[in-house]
């Protein structure tokens, strides 16, 4: 190997573990390599940011806030109103969610559309009184399987469809990937509705961990402020950093009789005021007397979901990538910066109360947030939080579904059809909802995920030197010796598992990037149709379906579902399994080699 090959392949080598160990955010971690190989040569640095302005990216960008932008109008409300209902079996739920999720997924952002279907499943497990656990991963799974139908379904799709226009001199059309990719999302949807929920261990189907986080035992105490107490004069917002060392949470204050609105946090303190907070019993003693309080009296803490006068509770499912991802309340100052107090934490079944402001928050963890009902929202969107109560129509932009999905059936159609270049016609959308009020221009810069805009403007540039090195042709090299002479059916085969284990561990995204090119020189070395192995990543790259990691939707559905990280292979080895059956004969069939 060369020296620019042997540099290239310990930044790739060093990228990958750093993905894999999760202990950085993956967009750092690679915008930090791109930086090292353009600082070792290996990456021109006039081309090193030039991966940010690639069609991959826009697309994505603009298919986040399209996704956006079909739920404020109503559009997905719709249809799953007229679709679900609680009342059915548990395999006639799943397959018309699962449906659902899956048609959905193949026009918008998957993750987008298992966000928005969440809190519809999970309201229906609690009218069926059944765990939900039943149902989210099968929901989880149809939405990856749904993004495989089109272009924009997902970002695998999209990236190989860039490369090929890069390599070859065009890309792949919008539903290019229909043939294989639809063949996929039945053959996967008929598994998990019919055969694969029932693979779900047993003690899951059992739990509630939404309700069960509802349910945290804690304490109400009410303390009256003496004459002679030495926080007179003080404002109530002056004893949190006292209240957070001892694990207590300050609710409120009681003046003559009347509860003040929220917490009361600017509220001067007065001679016979009395203090509402929550906290462990020996928690409420330690600061009743650090602060010259009198008991008044305790009881238990809210048994329903309303809270208690104008405050309520929230709980909400943490995505990767969201602001608390990794941090603590108390490091955000969520009460002070929100009026919201994290008031406990389940994390795959297991809930936490001691503490809890305290405990670093990861995704997948359910957050219950108590504060004033008209800031639960905002502070659930700050977080970068998606709560799991149904919206309800009430959020959606009235009369304007029609428009919204006229718009983007006109531009699929005019792409589709080549009139327009599909990044111009997804952005002329865009503007187009913006315009009917459908998008708000705060919305436009909230929707897009800029970790992984970050990680793909990264990655590409850094596929490219692995490319331009000629190190994709030393991984293809390993690969045809490995197969030791075997055919392109083999190989092909060989590719798609290889691809597929990597996308279970690594983001789909960089898997893409990295196989895309390997792809192709595979086919060249075979003389084969290049277009057989490029959609063959594509399908592979999409499906991780054996790990919470490696997809953000499996992640999203671990807390709400109390999964542990082993049960995902038990119906995901399955699936991966069936998609390889499936997809390898129609892409020889459709893209014969």
């Amino acid at each position: 190997m060369t020296s620019d090959q042997i540099i290239v392949f310990a930044i790739m080598a060093a990228l990958f573990a750093l993905l894999v160990w999760g202990r950085w955010r993956y967009d750092l971690v690679a915008f930090a390599a791109l930086l090292v190989a353009v600082v070792a040569g290996v990456v021109p640095g006039e081309q090193a940011f030039s991966g940010f302005g690639h069609p991959a990216v826009v697309i994505i960008a603009l298919v986040l806030i399209i996704s956006r932008g079909l739920s404020n109008a109503g559009v997905v409300d719709v249809v799953v109103r007229n679709l679900v209902d609680a009342g059915r079996s548990v395999t006639a739920h799943i397959s018309i969610m699962a449906g659902v999720a899956a048609s959905l997924s193949a026009v918008m952002n998957n993750v987008g559309a298992l966000a928005l279907l969440m809190p519809v499943d999970l309201q229906a497990a609690a009218k069926a009184k059944r765990s939900p656990a039943l149902t989210l991963m099968p929901l989880s799974f149809a939405t990856i399987l749904g993004g495989l139908v089109t272009l924009i379904g997902t970002p695998p799709n999209i990236i190989i469809a860039a490369y090929r226009q890069d390599a070859l001199g065009a890309p792949f059309a919008m539903f290019d990937f229909a043939p294989v990719g639809l063949a996929c999302a039945v053959a996967g949807v008929l598994f998990i509705s019919l055969i694969g929920w029932r693979l779900i261990p047993q003690d899951r189907a059992k739990q509630d961990t939404p309700q069960e986080l509802f349910e945290l035992e804690g304490y109400i105490a009410e303390a009256r402020v003496p004459e002679d107490a030495k926080i007179i004069g003080q404002k109530v917002r002056s004893l949190h950093p006292e209240a957070d060392e001892k694990e207590v949470a300050i609710l409120g204050l009681v003046r003559a009789g009347r509860r003040l609105p929220g917490f009361a946090r600017r509220e001067v303190i007065r001679k016979g005021d009395i203090l509402v907070f929550e906290a462990r019993p020996d928690a409420i003693d330690k600061f009743i007397a650090s602060t010259g309080l009198e008991h008044v009296g305790a009881g238990q803490i809210f048994s329903d979901k309303q809270g208690s006068g104008d405050l309520g509770l929230m709980e909400v499912v943490v995505p990767a990538g969201a602001r608390i991802d990794g941090r603590s309340a108390r490091e955000l100052n969520l009460l002070q910066r929100q009026s919201v107090l994290l008031l406990g934490v389940s994390r795959q079944g297991q809930r936490f109360r001691d503490r809890v402001r305290r405990l670093t928050v990861r995704a997948g963890d359910i957050l219950l947030l108590l504060g004033p009902n008209e800031r639960l929202a905002p502070a659930s969107n700050w977080l970068g939080c998606l709560p799991l109560a149904e919206r309800g129509l009430q959020v959606t932009r009235d009369g304007k579904a029609l428009i919204a999905a006229g718009m983007f059936a006109a531009a699929i159609a005019l792409a589709s059809f080549g009139l327009i270049y599909l990044p111009v016609a997804l952005a002329a959308v865009v503007v187009g909802m913006v315009l009917t009020n459908i998008v708000s221009l705060r919305e436009i810069y909230d929707q897009v995920e800029w970790p992984i805009i970050i990680l793909l403007g990264s990655l590409i540039p850094l596929g490219q030197a692995l490319e331009a090195t000629g190190g994709t042709q030393t991984i293809v090299r390993l690969l045809l010796e490995l197969a030791a002479g075997a055919g392109p059916v083999i190989l092909l085969s060989l590719l798609m598992v290889l691809t597929m284990t990597l996308s279970d561990v690594l983001n789909n995204t960089a898997t893409a990037v990295i196989a895309a090119p390997i792809a192709l020189q595979l086919a060249e070395q075979l003389d084969a149709n290049p277009d057989a192995f490029l959609m063959g990543v594509a399908v592979a790259a999409s499906c991780a379906f054996l790990t919470p990691i490696g997809h953000k939707n499996n992640t999203l559905i671990m807390g709400p579902g109390g999964y542990r990280f082993g049960d995902y292979w038990r119906m995901g080895l399955p699936v991966e399994l069936i998609v390889l059956l499936v997809s390898i004969p129609m892409i020889l069939l459709v893209w014969p080699l």
